[in-house]
């Protein structure tokens, strides 16, 4: 599959991905607002959002960031962007824009973003490595990579970002902080090594 492709899950996991994250109930044991402030959100930020799906941080971060801010929430999903088209509208959201793309290459100019976040994903259509890429290439000079702790390795994790032209500045709650790199810029190429 190559980085242009896409792929995404059916459309009936992501209904019940989305019953799941747009109950109320969810918030209780996952507070979007608090996990934001944790990965480094504050107003007037522009933010990548890496699989958005049904927009469960998506609306939080916006408010976060505010009307001076702004938010690109991004997947591959078609229903993903039209549930978060749907929310913005509901909340009369002017800050958020929504971008059916890979995050692999999302078409943002370079040094454009101040933060990106990565939660809850178990899978990354076109590979981990090229979206580290393509966040290092849009991010600003010191700007901030946030992912969330799923599964796996720790230390793996750490590594491959690393690899990608970040520095690791910590793990907050579940959240592990990542700073560009001023090093030279890495190729997704040189991630797959």
């Amino acid at each position: 599959m190559s980085n242009k492709e896409t792929k995404h899950m059916s459309n009936l996991s992501f209904r019940i991905l989305a019953l799941i994250h747009d109950n109320p109930i969810r918030s209780v044991f996952c507070d979007p607002y608090k996990l934001l402030r944790v990965a480094g959100l504050k107003r007037g930020q522009k933010v990548l959002e890496v699989g958005c799906g049904p927009g469960f941080f998506t609306m939080p971060a916006a408010k976060i960031v505010g009307e001076e801010g702004v938010v690109y929430a991004v997947d591959v999903h078609p229903l993903a962007i039209e549930r978060v088209k749907e929310k913005i509208e509901r909340e009369g959201m002017k800050n958020v824009k929504p971008m059916l793309a890979n995050a692999s290459d999302t078409g943002l100019p370079d040094q454009s973003i101040d933060l990106a976040f990565i939660f809850g994903l178990r899978y990354i259509a076109g590979g981990l490595g090229n979206v580290i890429a393509e966040i290092h290439r849009i991010l600003k000079p010191g700007g901030v990579l946030s992912i969330e702790k799923t599964k796996g390795s720790a230390k793996k994790l750490i590594a491959e970002v690393e690899r990608g032209g970040f520095i690791y500045s910590g793990q907050h709650a579940r959240i592990f902080i990542f700073r560009k790199s001023k090093a030279v810029k890495i190729e997704a190429s040189e991630l797959k090594k």
